[in-house]
């Protein structure tokens, strides 16, 4: 027996003392227990794994669920390959930073077949914080990949966890400058897989090697528009322009160095600098919703705020899914993945994941990407590395752009 079938079958067994809620409008938890039962298994002090099975519209599905305690010796971080522009497992990433749990994270750059040429980037959507650091921004709407958002919200929402340790929903915005002795010129991106229409992106080390052609391609509106055919390309080292290109570049950005990517008027600006000028590029994430600076944050969609779903959620689609609820005044949180066995598969709607989270306790709710991404880990008692404890509904453990993870303090 291996160690996932191990620990599902621990589960299945888990499942014969729990009670059934009632049932509910949307998707109804089959053998759920009362908040204060006793159930699961304990990865580690605050953090238990549980699974059940959920009576969706089009059949039942199976969850797999982390349960966190931020009050006690655990926290919460971003999984990342190392790079924007990379994708890793999240059983790879949490091994390599000491998680002891987690799961997938945002959606991301995955195909380019609409632009011949063009290689996928492997960057998330929105924006991403790490250990307190800005890696990136949130590409415009309309190169978004993934399900359609719910309204009134956009690519730079977030679920993040403070300073202050509690996780919070949010809106991130991408606040920076170029400047010159000549004046100053907006930033329109950072670190991003698309730019809009017109603008100028930086890009740092934090990138990774993956050509910035693709940050030129298509429109605000429209993913699939061709690339721009104005570009241009601005390296500043030190305070000073190193180098001038006509169209993006490729390979590792140098620790100090920025490199400015112009589309359009954007990259009609950057011909007017010079080798040798004097430039000064800065760049900041200003949240929404609280002053308290992120430790963490990385981008999805809300589907619950104070307890009542968002309106305007899907409530045909169904699919496997990864979500994640905010409980206890942010002191806690519910990590949840859907199971992509076949027999499994119908998974949920957006409607029954709002709802799902809902009753698991979730005052705030937020979707993160699905389908063959949705991934959860988990350490075994007395093992070292984790082990995927849903089945991936590609068969395999997809390579993702980020995750959420969460690690113990010594």
């Amino acid at each position: 027996m291996t160690r996932r079938q191990a620990w599902f079958e621990a589960g299945r067994s888990v499942l014969t003392v729990l009670t059934a809620f009632s049932a509910l409008a949307g998707a109804a938890l089959v053998g759920a227990a009362p908040a204060d039962a006793a159930q699961g298994v304990a990865v580690a002090p605050g953090v238990v794994y549980r699974q059940f099975d959920i009576q969706g519209a089009k059949g039942v599905t199976h969850a797999h669920v982390l349960s966190i305690d931020l009050r006690k010796r655990v926290r919460l971080g971003l999984l990342y390959p190392g790079s924007v522009a990379a994708r890793r497992t999240v059983s790879g990433m949490a091994d390599a930073q000491g998680a002891v749990a987690g799961v997938n994270g945002d959606f991301f750059n995955i195909t380019e077949t609409q632009h011949p040429g063009v290689q996928a980037t492997g960057a998330s959507v929105g924006p991403a914080i790490v250990a307190g650091r800005v890696l990136k921004g949130a590409v415009p709407d309309g190169q978004r990949f993934g399900p359609q958002l719910p309204p009134g919200t956009n690519t730079g929402e977030v679920l993040g966890v403070g300073a202050d340790w509690r996780a919070r929903l949010d809106r991130l915005t991408l606040d920076g400058s170029i400047r010159t002795p000549t004046g100053s010129l907006p930033l329109g991106g950072l670190n991003q897989y698309a730019l809009p229409v017109g603008s100028i992106g930086a890009f740092t080390s934090d990138w990774g090697s993956a050509s910035r052609v693709r940050a030129t391609c298509g429109t605000d509106t429209d993913r699939a528009a061709a690339c721009s055919t104005d570009t241009y390309e601005v390296a500043v080292r030190s305070g000073k322009v190193v180098s001038l290109a006509d169209t993006p570049g490729s390979g590792a950005i140098a620790a100090g160095t920025t490199v400015l990517v112009g589309r359009e008027a954007g990259a009609q600006q950057l011909r007017k600098f010079f080798t040798g000028e004097a430039v000064t590029v800065r760049q900041k994430l200003v949240a929404s919703g609280t002053r308290i600076p992120y430790r963490f944050a990385l981008g999805g969609y809300p589907v619950l705020r104070k307890g009542a779903p968002l309106a305007g959620l899907d409530d045909t689609a169904s699919a496997v899914r990864t979500a994640v609820g905010i409980t206890n005044g942010g002191r806690g949180m519910v990590l949840l993945a859907l199971d992509g066995a076949p027999a499994y598969r119908s998974g949920l709607t957006i409607a029954e994941v709002a709802d799902a989270l809902r009753d698991l306790g979730a005052v705030d709710g937020f979707s993160l990407d699905g389908g063959g991404s949705s991934t959860l880990v988990a350490r075994a008692p007395g093992v070292t590395k984790v082990s995927v404890r849903n089945h991936p509904s590609d068969g395999t453990e997809r390579a993702v752009a980020n995750g959420i993870g969460v690690f113990t303090v010594k």
